[in-house]
């Protein structure tokens, strides 16, 4: 199976360079010493790096995927600006006293919120699809949390509140890559938005006052005695 992965990526046309423009990117909002990136060296399919900054203006710290953009997206030809579209990245805020371990293993404390941002990044092109704004994702098709740290079973994809076009967008050689908010949800509000859609999604967000940084201990968006809070899937 291993082997029919690798073969699978091998041949695949890919954008190596746009790893340079996202270190690049970042050096122009960020001083070196608040940069790390956990590094992926082994991959059957591609790699996945993923950088966690630790700004010392802002109150909460960032983990921005890289290595989602090296291959482009099928993004259907009937999508509005498919072009612009074809190539992302996703980004988690967290709070500043959530910690990692020097190396990432997907087992230690905290790593759960790593392999969201991996597993979603990847999610596009092991499945010939593609991922933007209003789209969702699980970690697994039970509806399975991520780990036993939290009951977080997916995410949606947000344009960031915190940050405007000039550091979601990546601008070079003709070419676009957006950075989007991964926002981590529960069962019943990933439930709620496949039935109703983003927008009544988006609304929930607006009406909570969610904040863009994760909150692990966050109330959930369904209201308690909501019918979609009872059913039982």
């Amino acid at each position: 199976m291993d082997q029919d992965i690798f073969d699978y990526f091998a041949n695949k046309e890919y954008f190596d360079d746009h790893d340079d423009w996202i270190s690049e990117h970042l050096d122009k909002y960020f001083q070196s010493e608040e940069i790390s990136v956990f590094h992926e060296f082994i991959a059957f399919d591609f790699k996945v790096h993923i950088y966690f900054i630790q700004p010392k203006r802002y109150s909460f710290n960032i983990l921005l995927s890289s290595g989602m953009s090296s291959l482009k997206m099928n993004v259907p030809d009937e999508v509005e600006n498919k072009k612009e579209l074809e190539f992302s990245e996703l980004m988690m805020l967290i709070p500043k006293d959530i910690t990692f371990s020097e190396v990432y293993t997907g087992e230690s404390k905290n790593d759960y919120l790593i392999s969201m941002l991996k597993h979603s990044a990847k999610f596009p092109h092991f499945n010939e699809t593609w991922m933007g704004i209003g789209h969702t994702i699980c970690a697994d098709e039970n509806y399975e949390p991520y780990s036993n740290e939290t009951n977080f079973v997916g995410g949606v994809l947000l344009p960031s509140a915190t940050f405007d076009e000039d550091f979601t967008k990546i601008k070079r050689e003709g070419t676009i890559i957006n950075l989007y908010t991964f926002f981590p949800l529960f069962k019943n509000e990933i439930k709620y938005k496949i039935k109703n859609g983003y927008s009544a999604l988006f609304d929930l967000l607006i009406k909570s006052n969610a904040k863009e940084t994760v909150d692990n201990n966050r109330n959930n968006l369904i209201p308690k005695k909501s019918f979609w809070d009872r059913l039982k899937f």
